[in-house]
């Protein structure tokens, strides 16, 4: 599914992932003679199997430590390597990498293979390969996983499906290292893990006493103009700054992560300050500002634009928005954002030296 989650291509690939295999859901897979793929931190405590996680779609039990792990949701690795466990297998979204696996993240493998790299380019995973790679646990929080779907993939092993509690693609990366931690048996260390991540938020947010209470927005120029929502991974880095998202704007693009609005929906555009998520950051801008329906708002004459190249290692970590990769963000963005919310029009809004 490639960049999908950067824009409505999302919609083509929601029904994937049929798989066709042996055990019944709830139950612990069979990982065959095969060793696992790495571990790079102790085993947990037998004590914490077995554990059932609740998800959309019902509960799952995870009788014993999985091994053979594959991750189905388009960001899960992160949380898994950051727990000490390799996937044996991650699903491609963004296409950059060896193993779905960032630079923010290549120091977890350790002396551990490379993840087989599964495809999914909207109608499901390859059943074949996954098959071929025995797994004892499927995760598949950050997904748009059907029932359909997790019914049939539940016959390979124990699925974690995404939480009930959010749209599809919109559980929260403390939510996603959290529920991870708890089916490895590492809850302790996943929540050390969040509390780390959230004191960088806070002493960004602390440094910039500017973001609190100003309005802000995550927008890609993908067919249109599309903005991302309240429940979108992105538009949760701002939240977590202290900026406060537009009035209006979940019930402007509905229930989804994200939609193209109108030109008649522009004023969502209009903010203090605006993160655009675009494929060149030198010729872009320019194309933007060339439609008068968004060229002549405020936010563009006082300079509080912040552009972000969506193919770069910057932009995919934005994307990804982990346990992982967020530490990596908040390094670039939040100058930029410093920037364009000083209220000084002739402020430039640099790029990232890298």
């Amino acid at each position: 599914m490639a960049r999908s989650l950067r824009g409505p291509r999302l919609a083509a690939a929601l029904a994937s992932v049929l798989l066709l295999f042996g055990t019944v859901a709830g139950c612990g897979g069979d990982s065959g003679d095969d060793e696992p793929a790495g571990s790079a931190a102790s085993a947990p405590a037998d004590s914490a199997y077995p554990v059932t996680i609740a998800h959309k779609y019902g509960s799952t039990t995870i009788k014993s430590e999985p091994q053979r792990i594959v991750t189905v949701g388009l960001t899960d690795q992160d949380a898994v390597l950051a727990l000490g466990k390799v996937p044996v297998g991650t699903t491609e979204w963004l296409g950059a990498y060896k193993g779905a696996i960032g630079p923010w993240a290549g120091d977890k493998l350790g002396g551990a293979p490379v993840p087989t790299v599964l495809k999914d380019t909207g109608t499901g995973p390859q059943i074949e390969k996954v098959a071929a790679l025995k797994p004892d646990l499927i995760i598949a929080l950050y997904s748009g996983l059907t029932k359909e779907q997790y019914t049939t993939l539940s016959k390979f092993a124990p699925v974690v499906a995404q939480p009930k509690a959010y749209n599809d693609y919109g559980v929260p990366w403390q939510e996603v290292t959290k529920t991870v931690g708890k089916a490895l048996g590492k809850s302790a260390e996943a929540a050390k893990l969040v509390d780390g991540v959230n004191a960088d938020f806070a002493a960004a947010e602390k440094a910039n006493p500017a973001f609190k209470g100003a309005t802000a927005l995550m927008a890609t120029p993908y067919e249109g103009m599309f903005v991302y929502g309240s429940q979108d991974a992105r538009s949760r880095i701002l939240s977590g700054l202290g900026f406060a998202l537009p009035t209006g704007l979940d019930k402007a693009i509905g229930d989804q992560f994200g939609a193209n609005i109108s030109k008649e929906r522009t004023d969502l555009l209009d903010q203090d300050a605006i993160v655009w998520i675009v494929g060149d950051t030198t010729k872009d801008p320019a194309k933007l500002h060339d439609d008068p329906s968004y060229g002549d708002l405020n936010v563009v004459k006082q300079g509080r634009e912040v552009f972000v190249k969506e193919t770069g290692d910057y932009g995919n970590a934005l994307s990804m928005s982990t346990v992982l990769s967020l530490p990596y963000v908040l390094d670039r963005l939040v100058p930029q954002l410093s920037a364009a919310v000083d209220g000084k029009p002739a402020t430039k809004v640099a790029q990232p030296a890298s």
